[in-house]
């Protein structure tokens, strides 16, 4: 693939940050062997890109704001199953990785090393390779364990996954709802069945196994004052002061 008359490696940079978006156009600008030929603010803006230009590797953050970045992976994946997709996220968690690459994804990295990794990682995908960093392969093949020892939040599906983030980042499950555009029972519903995969009750119990794993670290060191809270009807509330 990649550009016919060039040669050069076909990019699309899909992150609803333009400002990220322009750095990491800059960066790449001085590869002469790559080429980006659009950037998306979307998902749906990623999708249509890889429908109107020939591309050899879309670089995604997770966090896009109209679709979960696991979903468009396997949708991507589905549609144009040549493109390579490198995961450029925030979330530093392992967990992210691997259903990144469960997903479909050839390689993941953080954006507090995109500048010196993203380069030789879309070098890597487009010969058709793949690409963790060296210290995230470390700990993933340090962690795998036997089927029998898999944890349970290995259980939830990618939107279960995504919903509980949300709740450990202390978000209403209305404005859980509007983010990812689902109706509130949908929502109450995802929660419910996280809830009884974890073997949980109450956000307070969702935060404390999140701790305990070492899931959405960011979120849940906000969300750590619930940990000692009782699982009881409205003992997850935020008290006074608490934003």
């Amino acid at each position: 693939m990649g550009n016919p008359i060039t040669g050069a490696i076909t990019v699309v940079l899909a992150d609803d940050h333009q400002i990220l978006r322009q750095g990491l156009g800059r960066l790449l600008a001085a590869e002469v062997d790559i080429e980006v030929v659009a950037e998306a603010g979307t998902g749906f803006e990623a999708l249509e890109a890889l429908r109107r230009y020939q591309v050899d590797v879309l670089v995604l953050d997770l966090s896009m704001p109209d679709m979960p970045g696991m979903d468009l992976i396997k949708r991507m994946r589905s549609e144009f199953p040549a493109v390579k997709v490198l995961v450029l996220t925030m979330h530093t968690e392992d967990q992210y990785a691997v259903r990144a690459f469960r997903s479909g994804a050839s390689g993941f990295i953080t954006k507090d090393s995109a500048a010196g990794q993203l380069v030789e990682a879309i070098r890597k995908l487009a010969k058709g390779g793949a690409y963790v960093p060296s210290a995230l392969a470390e700990r993933m093949a340090l962690g795998m364990k036997d089927f029998q020892d898999t944890p349970l939040h290995q259980q939830l599906s990618n939107r279960e996954f995504e919903v509980y983030r949300h709740i450990v980042a202390g978000k209403r499950l209305t404005d859980i709802a509007d983010e990812l555009h689902l109706s509130i029972k949908t929502i109450s519903t995802h929660k419910a069945r996280i809830m009884e995969k974890l073997g949980v009750a109450g956000t307070a119990s969702l935060v404390r196994y999140g701790l305990q794993h070492q899931l959405f670290e960011d979120y849940a060191r906000d969300s750590a004052w619930m940990v000692d809270l009782p699982d009881e009807p409205g003992a997850d509330r935020r008290p006074a002061g608490v934003n």
